[in-house]
């Protein structure tokens, strides 16, 4: 934040800026200059830092100016004329967004001419604008309307007989929000917001003079590049841009802050209410993570959350083959009690388990694991964070002592050097996208790693310096090949290692890197890259300035996951560039809580904080505080899990929030060991995927009818407040606790503060936090405890947690998943802007009017191969299974490799993934699966059958399958 001092003649007194109102809009962007100015306005002395508008200072001061272009989110534009002021000395009426301060400056900005100009201009505005303010869907919340009444409007004497615009067509393509060109002013708010915020470039100004007009590409915003983050409106000073559901609902009564459910990002949001009703949800301009920007799910794809398909009352029943009966909440967890109770006594502790979900909070994963460990006494907990960023936690782990993200955000715009590894931020992490894209604009250099051209590639003003499209499977002769020209052209910072790292692991690394067989021009062969891109990208980032690493499940979804990690973490210490900003290694985590549920302890093998349950020390710690004896062996991860139950020694598992039989691999392997299962509870939202083989239905609540924490990738502890009452009678946290009354072990929390109190209590990096601290600070990065009580924004400054960095030698193996004859092609899979993960909550929005269906990418070559034309059904067959899938021909993948999503459950993407996995953490091999494209004309065996019994199950529940898809 900047400061201001300002006096007047009678005398002198400071005000920090957090004395006003944090929403409010001070026109242009801060000034980041520790040169203070001081300057005169309105006979009121002010310091500011140099660079600073005079708009913003004055506004700073309290001195309120007239602006309609202006907003402090976008750089100064000065269209508007209404934010004129004088200045002794000096000529005309300058604008005051796009006039910077200066020494000793005399400024008026309320003076009889002013006041004149300002009139003038808001009557010519006016003039052609509708005069429907009582019945436009933004009045009282319009900036037109506010101004209008702060120049002391009162007549507008032009008539509307000539020329205007009161008669444009409205574009209500876009399914969120509506453009009314006749209530456009031509600030250009929105078309620098795609420009400045977003990064799109979609939107621009048309004509000239009279005719100028907002134009979204050739036809309407639907069809353009427009990709619907709502920056555009959230700027539009009118009602021209304008949610659908402010038309409907009216303007907000009230907001709550809380923090977004889809990606890792953790942006932060004001819901804004009408009563118990979501209006609209508006990025908070303060979100650590966000700054105020947003992406399609996060600020319009919240419907979900009263969607028709919710299940509000438990339902239990014997066999899959059976209707659901409803029942009351004691009911349901005295049955899900007896049967856990009934199975442990037949088959002994281990025959029962449970998985968290990267979907809930953190105090929700922490009572599962709790529940699990002390009241099921075994240790057979997992989470789907173990299925995507596993070998983060243990990469990480074993070479620089945390398993996390070693940066904020905000740290990639003093990056030089941005490398992009198996991630696709645009589709995955949108809003980093677009500040990643702002940097990379200022000139950052950009290299990516993907075997398919993403849009970061070649994007408007945003170009890949090297696009290193490697075969997939070849992540480590990558990493193994970057290090052996850093190696060997001498670029390492020895200073650095010698001061920071163990001596004795660099030089095995540094000796075993350097052989010929990890050269560019040996492992290049196995990737499909020329030798010379590999080390013009070596020097770049071993020699660029400030080097960040991003990367994200392209990374972690193979067999070695884990040694691609520790290779990543090897080339940020061999180079030094870790342990400031601009630098680091910097996980991009798929979900809200991928980072939390982890940090909670809902991994088989761990304790809250990443401590083995085999230590003795921390396991007391635990026992002390929960008043159980706890196991000291490792757990079943869930692919134990799975395979003991098809054996026949694992009955029974507790599910919440997670769907493992669309977000698995081997689709036909997990449905089989669930069906051999005899008690499986499923706590969610809706009748997922998995919820048709359970026993037990839990009700869920949405992130819109909770309390919590969600941890992002920044390692950032945001808020979960509360917006409405909980359709299903309760939170989460709450269903977990009672179950376990219901299992004779009491949880007695009040409120899920007193959750994460425990946490604190328990978990060292969790000291400081507390619901206090969140309401105070606003958000919390761990480590936050008594040596860093605001939390840690940049890990392993000064040294390592683990003390000193350890280099592990990265020897490439070849996955055994190879292509044959019988299976030529590479499958990899990936995500999309529109879409979350298993797409429960966004297929339930009107998101799906960009994908209402997974695809299959093939490159010309291989289509035309086999006779396949765009648009055709495929059968994509593997060793594990078959589906089948419309083809969409292009070069952004590569000959011999092939691409799909998997957000439908109907697609079964996971059917065809088979059981290859991680070495270290068992994190399955999604990105690589041999497989064969063949043209078809009917559906796979398994989507036949997988249409049969989704129809019965769904009848069982009394709901049907359209109503599992949008209106």
């Amino acid at each position: 934040m900047d400061d201001i001092k300002y006096s007047n003649t009678h005398h002198q007194h400071e005000h920090s800026r957090t004395n006003y109102d944090d929403q409010l809009d001070y026109g242009t962007p801060a000034s980041a200059s520790d040169v203070q100015v001081t300057l005169m306005i309105d006979d009121r002395e002010i310091t500011v830092p140099e660079g600073t508008s005079i708009m913003r200072a004055s506004i700073m001061a309290g001195i309120n100016v007239p602006k309609l272009c202006a907003t402090d989110s976008l750089e100064p534009f000065g269209s508007c004329r209404l934010c004129v002021v004088e200045i002794e000395g000096r000529r005309g009426y300058p604008a005051s967004c796009t006039t910077p301060v200066a020494e000793g400056l005399k400024v008026h900005t309320q003076t009889p001419k002013l006041a004149d100009i300002r009139r003038g201009t808001m009557e010519l505005y006016i003039s052609d604008h509708p005069l429907d303010c009582l019945t436009c869907a933004t009045n009282g919340d319009c900036e037109l309307q506010d101004m209008a009444g702060a120049v002391g409007l009162r007549e507008v004497r032009y008539g509307y007989e000539g020329e205007n615009h009161l008669k444009a067509e409205k574009d209500e393509s876009n399914p969120y929000f509506t453009f009314d060109p006749s209530k456009c002013i031509v600030c250009s708010r929105c078309v620098r917001a795609c420009e400045e915020t977003q990064g799109t470039f979609a939107l621009t100004i048309s004509g000239r003079g009279f005719e100028s007009k907002v134009a979204a590409g050739v036809t309407d915003f639907m069809n353009s590049e427009c990709v619907s983050c709502g920056a555009c409106v959230q700027a539009c000073p009118t009602a021209t841009l304008i949610e659908k559901t402010v038309i409907e609902h009216g303007v907000p009564e009230h907001s709550v802050t809380t923090t977004c459910a889809y990606c890792g990002v953790g942006c932060s949001f004001d819901a804004e209410m009408k009563g118990e009703e979501v209006v609209r949800m508006v990025p908070n301009k303060n979100g650590g993570a966000n700054h105020g920007h947003s992406c399609v799910k996060g600020r319009f794809a919240w419907g979900y959350a009263t969607h028709k398909d919710r299940i509000t009352t438990p339902m239990i029943r014997k066999s899959i083959h059976d209707e659901w009966q409803q029942v009351s909440w004691d009911e349901a967890f005295s049955y899900a009690a007896s049967e856990i109770t009934r199975i442990q006594a037949k088959y002994g502790k281990a025959s029962v388990g449970g998985i968290t979900s990267s979907r809930c909070t953190n105090e929700e994963v922490y009572v599962v694991q709790k529940l699990v460990r002390a009241v099921f006494g075994v240790n057979n907990v997992d989470t789907c964070a173990r299925v995507c960023h596993s070998p983060t936690g243990y990469g990480l782990k074993q070479t620089i002592g945390e398993s996390a993200g070693t940066q904020t955000f905000d740290s990639v715009m003093k990056s030089d050097v941005i490398f992009v590894i198996g991630a696709n931020p645009t589709d995955g992490h949108p809003v980093f996208a677009s500040q990643m894209k702002r940097r990379l604009r200022e000139g950052a250099k950009l290299i990516i790693a993907d075997p398919r051209a993403i849009d970061l590639v070649d994007s408007p003003h945003v170009k890949a310096d090297y696009h290193l499209k490697l075969q997939p499977g070849t992540n480590v002769a990558l990493i193994s090949a970057i290090a052996h020209v850093i190696v060997t052209e001498g670029l390492v910072n020895e200073e650095f290692v010698k001061e920071r790292c163990e001596w004795d692991s660099f030089v095995e690394w540094r000796d075993f890197v350097a052989l010929p067989q990890n050269s560019p021009e040996v492992l290049g062969l196995a990737m499909g890259v020329p030798a010379e891109e590999l080390r013009a990208a070596a020097r770049l980032y071993a020699t660029g300035g400030n080097a960040a690493i991003y990367y994200g499940l392209g990374v972690t979804e193979h067999s070695q996951g884990s040694t691609m990690v520790m290779g990543i973490a090897n080339l940020a210490m061999a180079t030094a560039n870790i342990g400031r900003e601009g630098v680091g290694v910097n996980p991009l985590r798929g979900q809200n809580n991928v980072q939390g549920s982890c940090d909670m302890g809902s991994m088989p093998h761990e304790y809250p904080g990443y401590r083995h349950v085999s230590d003795e020390a921390t396991r007391e710690l635990f026992e002390g505080a929960w008043g159980r004896p706890l196991s000291n062996d490792p757990g079943l991860r869930i692919p134990n899990m799975l395979d003991n139950a098809i054996e026949g020694s694992f009955k029974a598992i507790y599910c919440v929030g997670e769907d493992i039989v669309q977000s698995d691999p081997n689709t036909q392997h997990v449905t089989h060991a669930l069906e051999n299962m005899e008690c499986v509870i499923v706590q969610d939202l809706f009748l997922n995927e998995t919820a048709m083989f359970a026993h037990v239905f839990f009700p869920g609540a949405s992130f819109l009818e909770k309390s919590g924490t969600f941890t992002n990738a920044e390692r950032r502890i945001s808020p979960v407040r509360r917006v409405m009452t909980p359709k299903n009678g309760m939170e989460d946290w709450e269903v977990t606790a009672k179950f376990s009354n219901a299992l004779g072990y009491p949880m007695d929390y009040k409120h899920a503060s007193e959750i994460m109190d425990e946490v604190a209590s328990l978990t060292p990096t969790f000291k400081g936090v507390s619901f206090k601290k969140l309401d105070e600070l606003g958000s919390i990065q761990w480590p936050c405890n008594d040596e860093q009580p605001l939390g840690t924004p940049t890990m392993h400054i000064d040294e390592f947690v683990r003390g000193k960095g350890k280099f592990f030698v990265t020897q490439y193996v070849a996955t055994t998943e190879k292509v044959t004859p019988k299976f030529p092609l590479i499958l990899t899979t990936g995500r999309i802007l529109s879409q979350y993960n298993v797409g429960a909550q966004t297929r339930r929005t009107k998101n799906v009017a960009w994908h209402s269906e997974d695809i299959v990418e093939i490159h010309p070559h291989d289509a035309a191969e086999r006779g396949v034309n765009e648009g055709d059904w495929v059968g994509i067959a593997s060793r594990a299974g078959e589906t089948v899938l419309r083809v969409k021909i292009t070069e952004r993948v590569q000959p011999g490799v092939i691409y799909t999503t998997f957000h439908h459950p109907e697609s079964g993407a996971n059917v065809i993934t088979t059981e290859n996995s991680d070495w270290a953490t068992n994190c399955p091999e999604f990105k690589v699966t041999a497989v064969q494209v063949t043209r078809v004309n009917q559906l796979s065996d398994w989507q036949q059958h997988y249409k049969t019994f989704s129809e019965a199950q769904l009848a069982f529940a009394g709901k049907d399958l359209e109503a599992a898809k949008i209106d």
